[in-house]
């Protein structure tokens, strides 16, 4: 058995599946010029209808002008060619399901032995990717729903690395806005404060958390009453500087804290030269021009204007409706600073972008889309992935409002309290356009149902299962090496030891997939189900002794259980590393 590429079985079947549709061609069987891109290779829904399935003669039946049953049994006829292939079977309206010789699957297990935690890892032809993700505003602390976006975009680029993507992790600073001017009022009442002023209760509209107290003394250390004397032309930028420096701080600590870390801060205020050149760009393409835009279907908007406005030819590139670039009063509307500021990432190289947004941000998809599409030339793409709430609970129960922050739950305080790991599986663990409930008491319990124990359990029994084996059998070579030339894995034959070779056959696939789709949910989906696998083989083991993991009566059987064991120890390991989750030896 030979593989191409990434030890990829799927993309190795599907070559050999084209390969006999061309050689169908060449017989004359089959007319030329068939589009085979749409041919695949995948599992079968059903695992008892085989160990692959192809949907070649569904889509190119009507291209070639024939029956789909009828092309199948020809492809079927085929492929039971291949030395590979123990039975090729027609299904349905001309799928085609596929077994594969035993041998096959030893193979992948010795492709995971032999490549390690590289095993499934890809060269995903492409450009540069740029993925921004968190850029929440600078005046406070994160909130849970902020680190799921952050969670998901960091698992995100973890797997388009893996991939074989070349990313750039990036968060925008909004640091340009009215928000980051009440942030300094905020901060200099705390200022106040610290030097004994009398402040009374936070004024309405101000930041009340508790989080700016040491902001507001570190400014007095700086400053002592220096900035009393001043009007609050003159203090204002100091204190917004200051304060937005201090948050950026805060804000970093707690990415940490989850394990992200970004390649860039790009800085709002900085855009300030860029968005003339931008407009004077797309006059210069006829992409701007002065009119009125119809009113809004539905309830009219406070906001709207039925004036004449600059506007940016964006139904032209995708949208629904031209979008104004200047306000009433002459300044640039958010979503010309927005393009100005996607232009700079195209201007950096990137060729594919990624924004990962709160769900509030629906309406802004399709005119980013256009921008992206009008200002490349067509060269880039933009995918916004947008992340719903999140809800946390404890035990079934709503979480009250946090202290510290004066309006929601910190996610420092998540962290804190249920470890890095839990919070990102469990933000990974369901699709990000899904609402998400977070107990805190359930994703620390030890059972079944709470996948991240489940999954790093099954990291820490496979590391356990070889603590075991060298005590059983001393001396013995026991590395991935040894076992490559020591295991004969003819000997797993048990249903349940199949279906691990098979969801082991099935990673590198998983990679690339989730990896196209900008989906890592998929990945935490699929260690589940490994984990279920092994977890259960430990079990069937408890009562049919034959099965156990080490028999040192037998070890031509234990050795080919450990190079399995040790397959899958990879792979949970390598899953594990892109949803940045760690791959403990040991459960306490």
């Amino acid at each position: 058995m030979e593989f191409y590429g990434t030890m990829n079985i799927f993309a190795t079947f599907e070559a050999r599946v084209r390969g006999a549709v061309q050689a169908l061609i060449q017989s004359g069987q089959l007319p030329e010029g068939l589009d085979l891109a749409r041919v695949v290779v995948e599992p079968p829904r059903d695992a008892s209808h085989g160990d692959l399935a192809t949907n070649a003669a569904l889509v190119l039946a009507k291209e070639a002008k024939t029956n789909p049953k009828a092309l199948g049994e020809t492809l079927a006829a085929a492929l039971r060619a291949d030395p590979d292939v123990t039975e090729a079977s027609v299904a349905g309206p001309g799928f085609i399901n596929l077994r594969l010789a035993p041998g096959t699957f030893h193979a992948v297990v010795r492709a995971a032995l032999t490549a390690g935690e590289a095993y499934g890892r890809g060269a995903m032809p492409g450009g540069r990717v740029n993925i921004e993700y968190v850029s929440a505003n600078p005046t406070g602390p994160m909130h849970v729903g902020h680190g799921r976006g952050a969670v998901f975009g960091d698992a995100l680029a973890n797997l388009l690395v893996a991939a074989g993507r070349d990313v750039t992790r990036e968060y925008y600073i909004n640091d340009a806005g009215a928000q980051v001017d009440v942030l300094a009022r905020s901060a200099f009442l705390r200022y106040r404060e610290a030097l004994g002023e009398p402040v009374g209760p936070v004024p309405e509209g101000l930041y009340p958390g508790d989080y700016l107290v040491p902001v507001g003394a570190r400014l007095a250390e700086l400053h002592g009453r220096a900035l009393l004397d001043q009007p609050e032309a003159e203090w204002l930028p100091t204190v917004r500087a200051f304060a937005i420096a201090a948050m950026m701080d805060l804000i970093r600590d707690d990415l940490a804290r989850l394990g992200i870390h970004h390649d860039v801060f790009f800085s709002e205020a900085t855009l300030k030269e860029e968005v003339p050149v931008l407009l004077a760009e797309l006059r210069q393409k006829g992409l701007v021009y002065e009119g009125r835009l119809p009113p809004p279907k539905g309830q009219l908007p406070e906001d709207w204007e039925d004036r004449e406005q600059t506007l940016f030819r964006t139904v032209e590139f995708g949208d629904d409706v031209d979008r104004p670039l200047l306000k009433s009063d002459g300044s640039f509307t958010y979503f010309a600073s927005d393009i100005a500021y996607h232009r700079t990432k195209i201007a950096r190289g990137a060729t594919d972008l990624i924004d990962v947004l709160g769900a509030d941000h629906g309406g802004y998809v399709k005119r980013m889309q256009a921008a992206v599409k009008a200002v490349s030339d067509g060269r880039a793409t933009l995918d916004v992935k947008l992340c719903q709430l999140v809800r946390l609970l404890r035990a079934g129960e709503p979480v009250k409002m946090s202290k510290r922050s004066g309006e929601f739950i910190t996610l420092r305080e998540v962290v804190d309290e249920v470890g890095r790991d839990p919070v990102r599986f469990m933000m990974l663990y369901r699709k990000n356009d899904a609402t998400l409930d977070f107990d805190l008491a359930k994703v620390v319990e030890q059972s079944k149902e709470n996948p991240v124990f489940y999954v790093q359990y099954a990291h820490a029994r496979c590391v356990s299962v070889f603590r075991q084996a060298a005590q059983a059998m001393p001396g013995e070579n026991l590395s991935r090496a040894g076992l490559l030339g020591e295991a004969d894995l003819s000997r797993l034959t048990d249903p349940s030891e199949v279906e691990i070779m098979r969801l082991i056959a099935q990673y590198p696939r998983v990679l690339e997939a989730a990896a196209g789709a900008h989906e890592p949910h998929r990945v935490a989906f699929y260690l589940y189900e490994l984990a279920s696998s092994l977890h259960g083989l430990w079990n069937k083991g408890k009562d049919l002794p034959q099965l156990r993991f080490i028999n040192p009566d037998d070890r031509n059987s234990t050795r080919a259980r450990l190079a399995l064991v040790e397959a899958l120890r990879g792979v949970v390991a390598s899953g594990l590393a892109v949803l940045g989750v760690t791959a403990p030896d040991e459960m306490r």
